[in-house]
């Protein structure tokens, strides 16, 4: 079936939505938590190595997604380009990952809520967001466009702000007028920086110091599979994507990685507000080693107005997973892979019991009603980081898959709206930095990397003394469920892996995005339009 959504989401929506689907809670908060078990150097080098990754994975949605953009487009090219199972695990295995992401939005703007009141009962907030989203999200494809993209704005200022706030107190522009530069990295006084021992002394202590920032900038870094979802709704998608695909990843690492550096230079590891909140997390954005910072240095006022953009970066995150949660599944069951009624569109397009679905999942939110909420927003984070690593394979794989159709089938790649460079070996990185799903030419990848990340995300369990049963199943459910899926359904469905000269490019709706491309009337931009096309692609 041919998707019923509209093309509504303009290039300007398109610019941010890339950035506010992936920059949220654990970019402001969660990112200092590791910060004790690795030190500044660790926690840098982890970001930055894990953002190659992202990159490489942002080349191969980019060629794919640009040439043919449909709704829900990973999952459906995993479907078409590699087999029908693996096309229902990945669509799942992404369906629970965001849905289970909205709940942990909620809980966190819960959080930011009591650093002013505790007062506000706890089902009245997650009652106000769950009805804020629903209304976004139903109401026309334009108002989400639109609403994220001031919200996206929001999460941008902030994010520049705090770079700025960081290199203006590190020189000395704070109350204290303390120029601290990289003290926090020096040795000689701050001991043990900037690689820190964790749970070993010595390498090793310092190696699995590494892992656990590792881990943490597997769950934060990310982007392009978001802006992906736009893409069966996107205007003019074959010009306005590759463009925005092109600059997401040097904006989001910008984000990310120096975030990353920020941290590092702002607060010791030692700090002892900063371990205090990985023990007994202060609420709301006390937990945020930027406060932590802002407090230690004196500076008042301030501290305030960082919760509220925080709180806007949650609520934006939020709603960025709703919609694409409700597209995932909305192309799922055009692939006859969900009920048929999960196909019906309102009349402005919008996949309607998608939506209630995806908010239904959300009241699990409710379970900070009556538990603790760090330790609710501890479950959510366990459940998706194995979740989200795995999805990275699923794409770099069915990637590989799409590049031996195109030679299979004489298709010139320089045909394509965007080009790859260095394929298909990103595709290869991806896979082995993530999980190899099969035996290839680098091998030798296979061998070194084929276990790293998803095997690793809840690796202190093992260590003598650490067994957590709880901790174990929600690390580890989704690696150990997908296959079991996998399985079953190809059982059930007798379905077959494909043979490249076999695969389809989804010709039929190439036709139509071409048709519509042809009809388009494109407006000159401009001078105003082109300057901010210079900074946000």
């Amino acid at each position: 079936p041919i998707s019923e959504s509209y093309h509504d989401i303009q290039s300007r929506h398109l610019q941010l939505i890339g950035i506010g689907g992936s920059i949220g809670t654990a970019l402001f908060l969660q990112i200092g938590f590791v910060l004790p078990h690795g030190g500044p150097g660790s926690l840098l080098i982890a970001f930055i190595f894990w953002s190659t990754v992202v990159m490489a994975l942002n080349n191969c949605l980019t060629e794919m997604v640009t040439w043919i953009p449909v709704s829900s487009p990973f999952v459906r090219f995993a479907d078409r380009f590699v087999d029908e199972a693996l096309g229902f695990c990945s669509g799942l295995n992404f369906y629970i990952f965001l849905a289970i992401l909205v709940p942990f939005e909620i809980t966190a703007f819960n959080l930011m809520l009591n650093f002013w009141t505790d007062k506000v009962p706890i089902a009245a907030v997650i009652t106000f967001v769950l009805l804020c989203y629903l209304l976004l999200n139903i109401f026309a494809v334009r108002f989400y466009g639109e609403s994220e993209y001031w919200l996206a704005i929001g999460k941008v200022i902030l994010a520049i702000g705090l770079l700025f706030f960081t290199f203006i107190t590190m020189l000395g522009g704070n109350p204290h007028h303390d120029r601290f530069d990289f003290r926090n990295w020096d040795s000689s006084k701050v001991e043990g920086t900037p690689f820190v021992e964790y749970y070993h002394t010595g390498s090793t202590g310092r190696f699995m110091g590494f892992l656990s920032c590792l881990i943490q900038a597997s769950f934060t870094v990310c982007g392009p599979e978001y802006l992906s979802m736009t893409a069966g709704e996107a205007e003019h998608p074959r010009r306005n994507l590759p463009r925005t695909y092109k600059g997401i990843f040097i904006r989001l690492s910008t984000f990310f990685v120096l975030g990353a550096l920020c941290v590092g230079i702002l607060l010791p590891y030692t700090d002892p507000n900063l371990q205090l909140a990985l023990s007994n997390p202060k609420p709301g954005a006390g937990s945020s080693p930027y406060v932590i910072a802002m407090q230690n240095l004196d500076i008042s006022g301030l501290p305030h107005v960082v919760n509220v953009l925080i709180m806007l970066s949650v609520f934006s995150a939020g709603n960025s997973y709703v919609f694409c949660a409700s597209r995932t599944l909305y192309g799922m069951a055009l692939e006859r892979k969900m009920p048929r009624f999960l196909t019906k569109c309102t009349g402005s397009g919008v996949p309607v019991y998608c939506v209630l679905l995806t908010i239904a999942i959300s009241l699990l939110a409710f379970l900070g009603v009556s538990n603790d909420s760090s330790k609710v927003l501890g479950w959510f984070v366990s459940l998706v980081t194995a979740s989200q690593v795995l999805n990275y394979a699923f794409i770099a794989f069915t990637y590989l898959r799409f590049y031996a159709a195109l030679q299979t089938q004489g298709i010139d790649r320089g045909t394509l709206p965007y080009t790859g460079w260095l394929q298909p070996f990103c595709a290869y990185v991806n896979r082995v930095y993530v999980v190899s799903l099969s035996v290839s030419l680098k091998q030798i990848y296979s061998l070194i990397f084929t276990s790293i990340m998803p095997w690793i995300i809840g690796y202190t369990v093992f260590l003598p003394g650490n067994w957590d049963t709880t901790t174990f199943v929600f690390s580890y459910l989704v690696l150990f469920l997908m296959p079991v899926i996998f399985v079953i359904w190809k059982l059930l469905h007798k379905t077959k892996f494909k043979r490249v000269e076999d695969i389809t490019l989804f010709e039929d709706e190439r036709r139509v995005i071409d048709a519509y491309e042809e009809a388009l009337i494109i407006p000159s931009r401009m001078p105003l339009k082109k300057i901010f096309n210079v900074f946000l692609g």
